[in-house]
């Protein structure tokens, strides 16, 4: 299969047109460039994948949330979301 890439492209248009559908991923270089809008389109249900490591690494986008560990107020669907991603990307 060929992969179709485009760019480099400018970061303040881009997100938006890849939450349309106009792409199946971004790239970023920096990792606030990315997280930012990231997390802007999809904060609960955003999931960080780390490539180039020899073992499948995922996280949800909020990060740890120790501030809110065994709280009433923790919600763990992004957690979740990043299992279930990270089993489909070790089968």
């Amino acid at each position: 299969d060929r992969i179709n890439v485009t760019g480099p492209l400018p970061a303040d248009t881009l997100f938006r047109r890849a939450a349309a559908g106009e792409f199946d991923a971004v790239v970023a270089m920096y990792h606030d460039q990315g997280h930012i809008a990231f997390k802007l389109i999809g904060f609960q249900s955003a999931v960080n994948i780390t490539l180039g490591l020899p073992i499948v690494r995922t996280s949800p986008s909020h990060g740890t949330a120790f501030d809110i560990a065994w709280q009433r107020p923790a919600d763990p669907s992004g957690m979740i979301e990043a299992i279930l991603i990270a089993a489909k990307l070790a089968t």
